[in-house]
C-alpha cells in the first residue's frame, strides 16, 4: 500500500484515482498518522441485496397500505424548499 500526505493527494487526486482504478490502496496522511485510505470500491450487485432481505419478514399490510397512501401524498409540483436561489 503506497502512503502520501494530504497535501500531496490533494495536488495529484487525479493520479490517485488512476492508481486506485488499477487496484492500488493508498494511504492518506495528516501530520504523521493515517487519516483515510482511497481503495476499489466494491463490485456490488443486487444478489447481495436481496441476500439480505431473504431473512427479512414482509411487512404488515396495514403499514403496507400506510406507506401507499404516505407515498400518494408526495407530489414533484411543489417547489423545494431548500433550494437557494
Amino acid at each position: 500500500m503506497r502512503t502520501v500526505t494530504a497535501t500531496h493527494a490533494s495536488r495529484g487526486f487525479s493520479d490517485l484515482l488512476d492508481a486506485v482504478e488499477h487496484g492500488e490502496t493508498i494511504a492518506i496522511t495528516r501530520a504523521g498518522h493515517v487519516v483515510a485510505e482511497i481503495r476499489p470500491a466494491a463490485a456490488t450487485t443486487g444478489r447481495a441485496l436481496r441476500e439480505a432481505l431473504a431473512g427479512v419478514s414482509r411487512l404488515d399490510e396495514d403499514l403496507e397500505s400506510d406507506i401507499a397512501a404516505a407515498t400518494a401524498l408526495l407530489t414533484t409540483e411543489q417547489d423545494d424548499p431548500w433550494r437557494v436561489d
